[in-house]
């Protein structure tokens, strides 16, 4: 049977005949990175919350998790729903509703309510950001989609980072007596903002399908099935630890989980096999190089969250530093992603063939230097020097690969490359920060005499993990050359 391909979007120039790309970038860009530092962004302020409301300790957990639980849940569908409607369309509607709940959370009287606002920005991010990804591929070509995706991946990367910098900025500073309420409410008014803007700025598209074609109904038994399976999967690595669950409920809940993946992802080929219009279409993965690619990109997100998480409890318990200076460590990381990130697009032939495959090398080097010169006490000078070193491996081993993966798939298949990548690099981070972070946690210590040890063992495995990425990095390489 003839396969009907997924449905695209039109994108309508704007009053001068042309998408004014730089703005739109701007644009994009600002929402990715609100959407992305609020899940981190409330850790530091988590201690602060619970004593200002009263909440209990399940309740303070549940505030930091229900974000990215909600997001995990729908950022797929929030992928097709752009496809179907319009990303411009929908990622306005995102930005709309996570102003409004990032309001909802900056006022909330009382631990529910904050709660209740914190799935709705979970819900509402996922409908803005894989809208960012696709449009990049839909309106940009070339070098200025290889500058694009660099600047889209600093942004995903270095959000974590980011965030806990900001956060533990606003409850130091404390502006306007707010308390950890700033944390929340600095996103109003530049959303506010971004949404004048974006009227002007963002491209008008009108989907190819009208919503009353029924082979482009949105399938509502995909949605539940993957929410459930990503639930299942989400819940035990951002409240497993936290809420004590016993190591069968990790493992029930995880085979579930992988169940409703099997199950899901069988519809979706069966779906796009009789000509449907799957929720998320995994004929994506068959192109050279792309299944490869992403999990290489995955690993080393996951190496770079768990590696965050073990250097903040190094830094704070091992050293007693407060959470805005132990974030500060980490400007020099961001620093060396920022450069490489820039540069790396500018970048062709031979060296840009090694890129994707030397990032992870360098990122392993450096952790592991990190880890040795570090044992005793915080070499600022050093330490600075490796994390930076570190930082542009990681923008080595992750944007180049990005960029060559968008350069291998038509256009209409933009939406569902940005759904994998959002829900791959959310997931890798979940099991980073569960797995790297559990090394540590059970390596360091007050009963092994040194609260610093855990670093040590959390980096043997974090080089393991770069090794594979790069080798993974390197498959997706010798397969066949992008052309975009």
């Amino acid at each position: 049977m003839t396969e009907t391909p997924a449905p695209a979007t039109v994108a309508a120039p704007d009053r001068s005949g042309l998408v004014r790309t730089g703005p739109m970038l701007a644009v994009l860009l600002i929402g990715q990175a609100m959407a992305t530092m609020d899940g981190s962004i409330v850790a530091v302020a988590a201690s602060t919350i619970r004593a200002d409301l009263g909440a209990s300790g399940a309740e303070q957990q549940l505030l930091l998790a229900a974000y990215t639980l909600a997001f995990a849940v729908l950022v797929v569908t929030g992928a097709r729903l752009g496809q179907r409607y319009g990303h411009a369309r929908i990622f306005r509607l995102g930005l709309a509703g996570f102003t409004a709940a990032s309001l909802c959370c900056g006022v909330a009287p009382e631990p529910v309510t904050l709660l209740a606002a914190r799935v709705g920005q979970g819900l509402t991010g996922a409908l803005m950001v894989p809208q960012v990804l696709s449009m990049i591929h839909q309106h940009l070509s070339g070098p200025a989609r290889s500058r694009a995706i660099g600047r889209y991946s600093m942004v995903l990367a270095l959000g974590v980072a980011a965030g806990q910098i900001l956060g533990g900025a606003l409850i130091t500073l404390d502006p306007a007596g707010l308390g950890w309420r700033a944390v929340f409410l600095v996103n109003v008014p530049i959303g506010v903002a971004l949404l004048v803007v974006a009227g002007r700025f963002l491209p008008v598209e009108e989907p190819a399908r009208t919503p009353s074609d029924r082979s482009d109904r949105l399938d509502l038994a995909s949605v539940t099935m993957l929410g459930a399976a990503m639930a299942a999967i989400v819940s035990p690595l951002v409240l497993g630890r936290e809420l004590g669950w016993p190591g069968w409920l990790w493992l029930l809940s995880f085979a579930v989980g992988a169940a409703g993946l099997a199950g899901f992802a069988t519809r979706q080929r069966r779906m796009a096999t009789r000509g449907g219009s799957p929720l998320l279409d995994l004929r994506v993965l068959t192109h050279p190089g792309v299944r490869s690619g992403l999990l290489a990109c995955c690993l080393v997100m996951g190496g770079y969250a768990g590696l965050v998480f073990g250097l903040v409890l190094r830094l704070q318990d091992g050293t007693g530093y407060p959470p805005l200076l132990a974030g500060l460590a980490f400007v020099p990381y961001t620093v060396g992603f920022a450069v490489c990130g820039l540069l790396a697009p500018r970048l062709s032939g031979w060296p840009a063939d090694r890129l994707p495959v030397a990032g992870p090398l360098l990122f392993a080097a450096a952790a592991g230097a990190l880890a040795l010169v570090s044992r005793e006490d915080w070499p600022w000078v050093i330490a600075s020097l490796l994390l930076c070193g570190a930082g542009a491996g990681h923008a080595a081993g992750f944007s180049p690969l990005v960029t060559r993966i968008a350069a291998r798939i038509p256009a209409d298949a933009g939406a569902a490359l940005s759904a994998l990548v959002s829900t791959g690099t959310l997931l890798a981070s979940a099991l980073g920060v569960a797995g790297l972070g559990g090394v540590y946690l059970s390596t360091s210590g007050p009963q092994d005499g040194n609260p610093t040890a855990g670093l040590g063992g959390t980096v043997a495995v974090l080089v393991v993990v770069l090794l594979v990425a790069a080798t993974l990095a390197g498959h997706a390489v010798r397969n066949r050359r992008p052309d975009g």
